[in-house]
């Protein structure tokens, strides 16, 4: 039996009827009525919102992902604050463009040192992308040579240098040249750690020293490249100053005064003087002007920077610049200056006038814009083809006879050749010193002779006749040159 009195339940196993269900107590506190009559629907909003946020397709898709790029994007960017930062504390960079002279020093310097490298290193310090320079020189004598050197090409490389590893990036903006020159604009960029910085001015100087050796006994000659200086050919063997053999007296004038000059650079600043010097040299053609030239600048440890003034292309506005900016320790020289100015007009031979004007060039030598701390020598075969104003002090300090050979310079042009130099090994020809002496009389009076007659010879005719023949061979054919 099952009891209908409130308050029992039912059995096991029965069920109960929903009328059966008894009805909960009304609260007699009326908080409580709100309280039971308002949290329905909040849970029902809530409900709602949960539902839209993970079921709702569009802002999954819109607002999720937008969420994760502004997250990435928030990441890439504190990596790459981060790896600047890093790299800034870490690492050190040096640029050398191509307009500084350590460029060239420090490409051929890399050559080097990757052409003699050995061992297990050198899969990973060689270079992969590679350059050539090729370098052209003219001889006198109508033949040329041509050199090929590989170097470090655009790109990156990997050097070691004293134990630090060095990134070598070299650049090539190929869209920007340089106004004058055409040539395109290039850096190499330097990286290592910043501990180890100290190894650049210390690589930097061996790439000098290395250059400087090359040029060591040696005459560079320059020439322009635009509105620039470049060496010309490989560096020549200096000419000793006593193998050019002048009259008397001469090549010691020239010597005094260029070295007195040198020697009073203090002086000319204190009463304000332009420090500047100018030569002509002057006289026939083959009387050794370029060749003393040449063996002065040698003497000197100077080198020689040749400058046409009727070179297509060059203007006054060039040519203020490339004197006011000749390399150090360097000589301007101007060979054959009365064909460049025949009477004020600047003509070629066939027939071509440059842009260079006769008051622009004087204007370069001793004007408002002309540079100072600079030596001009200037050469011609005829003097009095020269207007005035082109050699009036101030522009040419000192002219300079450079004349056809003398008897006392035919003999020590002869002695010279033939004779046996100190350190010297065998003698081209053994030639006993008193019967040299007897053979150097014979040309001495010979030559004597042709002057009295008015017959001329050049010292560059001698020399020719002593280069190709013996020493008993040059006294019978002397009469035989062509005089003037």
């Amino acid at each position: 039996m099952v009891s209908d009195a409130p308050g029992t339940s039912a059995g096991v196993g029965e069920h109960v009827k929903a009328h059966d269900i008894p009805t909960p107590p009304v609260p007699s506190d009326p908080s409580a009525i709100a309280q039971t009559t308002v949290s329905g629907p909040v849970d029902g909003k809530a409900s709602w919102l949960t539902s839209f946020l993970n079921d709702n397709p569009y802002f999954q898709a819109g607002f999720g992902l937008m969420g994760v790029g502004v997250g990435l994007t928030v990441l890439r960017q504190a990596l790459m604050v981060s790896s600047v930062a890093l790299r800034r504390r870490m690492l050190v960079s040096l640029e050398i463009s191509n307009k500084d002279p350590s460029y060239d020093w420090f490409l051929a310097w890399m050559s080097q040192q990757q052409a003699a490298n050995r061992g297990i290193l050198s899969a990973w310090t060689k270079s992969h992308q590679m350059s050539v320079q090729t370098k052209y020189e003219q001889h006198k004598n109508g033949s040329s040579s041509v050199f090929f050197k590989l170097i470090a090409g655009p790109g990156n490389h990997l050097i070691r240098y004293r134990g630090s590893w060095i990134q070598v990036k070299r650049e090539r903006e190929t869209r920007s040249q340089q106004l004058m020159s055409g040539i395109p604009w290039e850096t190499v960029t330097l990286t290592t750690l910043s501990r180890d910085r100290v190894v650049f001015p210390q690589l930097l100087s061996e790439a000098r020293d290395m250059a400087m050796k090359g040029h060591e006994g040696r005459l560079v000659i320059h020439t322009p490249w635009g509105i620039e200086w470049k060496p010309f050919g490989l560096p020549r063997r200096k000419r000793p100053l006593k193998s050019v053999v002048l009259q008397e007296g001469v090549a010691e004038k020239i010597d005094q005064d260029i070295k007195a000059f040198l020697n009073r650079r203090q002086w000319y600043a204190d009463r304000g003087i332009p420090y500047r010097r100018g030569y002509l040299l002057y006289g026939p053609p083959g009387s050794g002007k370029s060749s003393f030239i040449q063996a002065l600048a040698g003497s000197l440890g100077y080198d020689i920077c040749l400058l046409n003034l009727s070179e297509r292309g060059l203007a006054d506005d060039k040519l203020i610049h490339l004197l006011s900016n000749a390399p150090e320790r360097s000589f301007v020289l101007i060979e054959d200056i009365d064909a460049a100015f025949n009477k004020r007009v600047q003509t070629t031979e066939d027939g071509y006038q440059s842009s260079v004007t006769f008051s622009g060039f004087l204007n370069a030598l001793d004007g408002v814009a002309s540079g100072e701390e600079r030596i001009i020598f200037m050469t011609t075969n005829h003097l009095e083809r020269l207007d005035p104003a082109l050699i009036r002090p101030g522009r040419v300090d000192l002219p300079v006879l450079i004349d056809d050979a003398t008897p006392e310079q035919a003999k020590k042009l002869f002695t010279q050749f033939y004779g046996r130099i100190e350190g010297e090994g065998q003698a081209w020809e053994e030639v006993s010193e008193s019967e040299l002496e007897d053979l150097g009389k014979r040309i001495e009076e010979q030559v004597r002779k042709d002057v009295e007659g008015g017959r001329r010879v050049s010292m560059a005719a001698l020399q020719g006749l002593f280069i190709r023949s013996t020493a008993r061979e040059a006294v019978a054919r002397l009469h035989s040159l062509h005089h003037r």
